[in-house]
């Protein structure tokens, strides 16, 4: 499979094309990755240089890759991070020509807005973007708890709650996934995710690790992981439950070493075999 990817990049960590671009590629697909900010740690550190990339930057690689007659190869497009309003009109403009020259291109849409231990980090406007103009024109939605809160303005503590958030979403999109779901009818000592269609839903629970300050990456890992799985073929629970078995493989790595950073490298091949397999629960 190939994927055209705008998202952020740093030279030191994992997020973003940093967190996506690993896995894919330890997972046998190509990968073409347009980076949205050059920055060298992600901001999560208080303090970081760089600079996020101008729009028209952006625009001109995309078309450079379609120059060469690529686009039409594409068989998934992911998006996360947006920085600005004119970006976001890029994001638009490359959705649009990769579904112009291959109508079957997936677009896995992840709404980066905030977490729950950081609140929202993006500027004014582009929650309404991903609400009114991304989100409706996707094919794949990938939130967290938090921005399926924001994004719904619905108050997510039960899976009833979530199922039903979950779906507003749906006005464009087949397929939502929420992931970090944190719902007070669950055990405390696990997280979730849920794939929801209007149709059905499926739960995947694992155990919580604990970490001084948690990983960032984790949802961008994710959403590549389980948009290859499912693009590549398998079913929806099937897809869940590999995204699911290889980030918390890579998380119980990343715990073991002490460290900070997602440990993709070091956890690649528990990665591709993960030693622990979960499996989706049809709701």
């Amino acid at each position: 499979m190939r994927f055209l990817s705008l998202q952020s990049h740093v030279a030191y960590g994992y997020v973003g094309n940093r967190a996506a671009t690993f896995p894919l590629q330890r997972l046998g697909h190509e990968v073409w990755a347009v980076n949205t900010v050059e920055f060298s740690n992600h901001t999560g550190y208080g303090a970081w240089r760089g600079r996020a990339a101008s729009a028209e930057q952006v625009g001109e690689i995309v078309q450079g890759i379609e120059a060469l007659g690529q686009l039409s190869r594409c068989d998934g497009l992911l998006t996360g991070y947006v920085g600005d309003a004119a970006l976001a009109d890029i994001v638009l403009d490359t959705a649009g020509r990769v579904r112009s020259a291959n109508p079957r291109a997936v677009w896995c849409c992840d709404p980066v807005l905030g977490d729950i231990d950081t609140g929202v980090y993006v500027k004014t406007g582009i929650e309404a973007f991903f609400r009114e103009r991304a989100i409706p024109a996707a094919d794949l939605v990938t939130p967290n708890h938090f921005e399926l809160e924001l994004l719904t303005g619905r108050t997510v503590s039960t899976m009833d709650e979530a199922l039903a958030a979950a779906r507003l979403l749906l006005r464009g999109p087949r397929l939502a996934l929420i992931t970090s779901l944190r719902r007070a009818d669950a055990a405390a000592d696990t997280i979730e995710m849920v794939a929801v269609t209007q149709e059905a839903a499926w739960r995947i629970a694992t155990p919580m690790i604990g970490f001084p300050v948690a990983p960032n990456g984790t949802g961008d890992a994710v959403a590549a992981l389980f948009t290859a799985h499912w693009i590549s073929g398998d079913a929806i629970p099937e897809a869940l439950g590999k995204a699911a078995s290889s980030i918390f493989a890579v998380l119980e790595t990343t715990q073991a070493m002490g460290e900070r950073e997602l440990q993709l490298v070091a956890a690649q091949d528990r990665l591709v075999a993960p030693p622990r397999l979960f499996g989706a629960e049809k709701l």
